[in-house]
Parts: C-alpha cells; structure tokens; sequence
C-alpha cells in the first residue's frame, strides 16, 4: 500500500498537444516548481513524442526531489481525444497516437504505479474549476478554442465525462440540416468551419497565401475579406456557444485556448449573442490559465491520485523555471 504522502511531496503533470509538450512538477497544493516545454514535432510519431516528455519528466522530478527534498508520488497526463487504457480514440492528428497506452507507457517509464491520464480540455475543465476563472461555477463551461474545438462541462464540482468519455467534443456538432457527412464518416463539421487551422486555412484560400488562424486575426484589423470571414465565423461559433448555454444554464463559461490571442473580439461575439440569445444570459470570461489549462489540469489529477496529504508547516521554497 502507497505510503501516505508527506507535506514535500510532489506530483507530475504533462499536457500532449498537438504542436508542444508540456511537462511540470508541482507542490501538493498545485504550485509549479519547474516545468519545460518541448515540442511535439507531431509528423515523427506518438512514440519519440511520449519518450521525450519522459526523459523531460525523469530530469524534472530529480531536480524537484534535490530541491524539495520530497519524493514524486503521483503523475497526470492530458492528452487530445478520449483516453482509455490501451489506446486513444479520436485523436487523429499525431501518428500512432490512437494506438498508444498511454497510462502504461508513463507508469513503466516513470518507474510510478499511481499515473492517472485524462483528455486535456477536461483536464483544463478541472483546472478551471480548482484555482481558476469557474471556482465557484455550478455548473461551470470551459471553452477551447484552438486548433479544434471542445468544451469540459463541470457540474457540482466534478467534470462530466458522458456515456463514452465523449461528453463536450462540440466540434463535431453539425452546422445545419446541409451537413450530410459527420463522425460517422469522420468529420468534424463545427470545427472544420471554425476550428483555427480552418480559419488558417479558409483565410489562406480566400487571400492567396499561406497563413495560420493567428495571421488571419491580425490582417482583419486591415483587410475587408479576412475581417467579414473572422466575423462570419465567431458569429456562427457564437450560435453553438448560446445553444449550450440554453441546453445547461451554466453559471459561467471560461474561454481558453490557442484562438484567446485575440480575445477582445471572441469574447465579443460570444457575450452578444448570448446576452441576446439565453433566457438568463450566462457570464463569458476569459479563462484563469489561457496557455497551459491541461497542463495544470493533468496537476490537479495527480493531486488527487496521491490522496490527502497531512497539514505541516515549512513547505520547501518553490521555484518556478521555464
């Protein structure tokens, strides 16, 4: 049986996203003491990707541990798509990630029985919900809005994970009846129109050149065709964001991801319609953690693996270092 954990004990947290990979070490109350980030380079494989952010992990917790003088007692990893044992569903964008168990791979690598994975907007969900912009929400909305789209729904304090782990993947809602093709035919309808590498990609199509979601933002300050397509597509984002928000009567929904570069307008668009769409309009804010969400989620996972901890003074200084 896993010794009860001792006041500087610690946890590891890692995000796998699509385009880096966070890792970090925190404090049993969720203070990061030292965390990198690397990149995916998704396009070599799941497996270079999850054996680096081990090595990362082994070097991180050795320092914690000299630095701390506490022991690593639990780990937290979030990951894009649902995350079962022995593989990955609905993550088709790095190879062989739909095939990886993940939870094994981090027990056996981190030499750790207590390893506890989750998908990431859930993991933010959490995150959100603990030390961020939906503490005290019930029930509480987290908004990702980045490459694809999605949403962690929290009620009562716990984040509702539906029949088949799929509960908030609003990416694949259908646009209107026209939508013939959907997940059984694997698309994404929602965000395929308003995903942010379908806005790069819509954008770079309409004005001849190769741009992100994040150039298309910045050049509709300027250009008529990339303003009327931002605002074509927050308007229809906006729809969907009102319609969840009639479906749960939320107390708050917080907006985090990639797209919260441009925030000003997002938020805009979403309160708009939902002030004039929800019988009793829901709050938008800006999510607490825009840039690493799951990662602090996947914190929060661990955190309540390694169970209660007992209340001591004299916690080690915590350093954080990027």
């Amino acid at each position: 049986m896993p010794a009860v954990p001792s006041p500087t004990d610690f946890v590891l947290g890692v995000d796998f996203g699509g385009t880096k990979l966070d890792v970090a070490t925190a404090t049993l109350d969720g203070r990061i003491v030292t965390s990198q980030r690397l990149p995916t380079t998704a396009a070599e494989g799941a497996g270079q990707a999850v054996q680096r952010a081990l090595d990362c992990a082994r070097t991180l917790a050795d320092h914690t541990a000299t630095t701390t003088g506490g022991r690593l007692v639990a780990a937290g990893a979030s990951s894009p798509g649902i995350v079962l044992e022995d593989r990955i569903l609905l993550a088709p964008n790095v190879p062989g990630w739909t095939e990886l168990p993940l939870a094994a791979r981090l027990r056996d690598g981190l030499a750790l029985d207590t390893v506890v994975t989750e998908t990431d907007v859930k993991a933010a969900a959490l995150a959100e919900t603990r030390w961020g912009a939906l503490h005290g929400a019930d029930p509480g909305v987290f908004l990702s809005l980045g490459t694809g789209l999605a949403a962690g729904i929290v009620i009562g304090g716990r984040v509702l994970h539906g029949a088949n782990g799929a509960a908030g993947e609003i990416g694949y809602a259908l646009r209107g009846t026209h939508d013939e093709l959907g997940a059984a035919d694997g698309r994404a309808p929602l965000e395929e129109y308003a995903g942010g590498r379908a806005i790069g990609e819509r954008g770079g199509r309409l004005l001849g050149e190769t741009l992100s979601a994040a150039d298309v933002f910045a050049r509709a300050e300027s250009d008529l065709d990339a303003r009327m397509l931002v605002d074509e597509t927050l308007a229809e984002l906006a729809v969907h964001v009102a319609n969840l928000a009639v479906l749960l009567d939320p107390a708050r929904i917080a907006v985090g991801g990639g797209l919260m570069a441009s925030a000003e307008p997002i938020l805009a668009a979403l309160r708009r319609r939902v002030r004039r769409a929800v019988p009793f309009p829901t709050e938008v804010v800006a999510a607490r953690f825009v840039h690493d969400a799951p990662l602090r989620g996947a914190i929060a996972l661990a955190i309540d693996a390694a169970g209660p901890v007992p209340a001591a003074p004299g916690l080690a200084q915590v350093i954080e270092t990027h």
